[in-house]
Order: structure tokens, then C-alpha cells, then sequence
């Protein structure tokens, strides 16, 4: 999320907005927000709903553990009708995508409508 923030300008210049989604608390999540200021929108998903329906879940966690519902990192870029029109993602939380591989992918999707 911290490399969004860096580059963040880039994707503003790209027409791009960026919503991060995560198993956090509202509460957790502004917190981060405001220790790393963050510009773009941070949403709760609380019971891991929305990681489920992407398909994203790390199912290697144990059940009620104190990260149960934590995802696999995944970016998704979603047209303006709300369809997904790329994924992106890892098994390993530790690897992230690239600025350039969002942006390339982004203008891959832009050429293709």
C-alpha cells in the first residue's frame, strides 16, 4: 500500500484512482492512513466478504486465527461499469506489482475498448 502512496501522482496523471480493500478495522485502517498519510481511499471489509468474491483468501491461514481473512495481494482494474477488466496478483504477500506493471496493464485495458 506504501508503494501506491510513492507513486500515487503517476496514477492520477494515468486517469487511474486507486481504492485499497482490506480485512482491517475501520479503526486500523485510519490509523495507517494517518501514520503513513495516505491519499487514497482505504475501505474495511470486515468479515473478509469482498476478498471471498474475488477469490483472494489466503485458505492457508488458520480459521479464527488473528489473521484469518487476510488476502493474497491482488490488484484489480475495474472499468467505470464496476467490471473487472484485469487482475493482477500474487501468492506471496511479500511480492507486490510494479508502478510500471499497473500502468502498462492499465494502458493494455484503455487500448483494448
Amino acid at each position: 500500500m506504501g508503494q501506491l502512496q510513492t507513486d500515487l501522482k503517476q496514477f492520477e496523471d494515468a486517469g487511474l484512482k486507486i481504492v485499497g480493500i482490506s480485512y482491517d478495522t475501520v479503526e486500523t485502517l485510519k490509523q495507517y492512513t494517518d501514520k503513513n498519510k495516505i491519499g487514497y481511499l482505504l475501505l474495511s471489509d470486515a468479515g473478509s466478504k469482498t476478498i471471498d468474491a474475488y477469490g483472494i483468501r489466503n485458505t492457508e491461514v488458520k480459521a479464527g486465527s488473528r489473521v484469518d481473512g487476510i488476502p493474497h495481494p491482488g490488484t484489480f482494474l475495474i472499468d467505470q461499469e464496476g467490471i473487472i477488466r484485469a487482475k493482477l496478483s500474487e501468492e506471496d504477500y511479500k511480492i507486490r506489482h510494479t508502478t510500471v506493471a499497473l500502468l502498462e496493464a492499465s494502458i493494455q485495458l484503455s487500448q483494448k475498448m
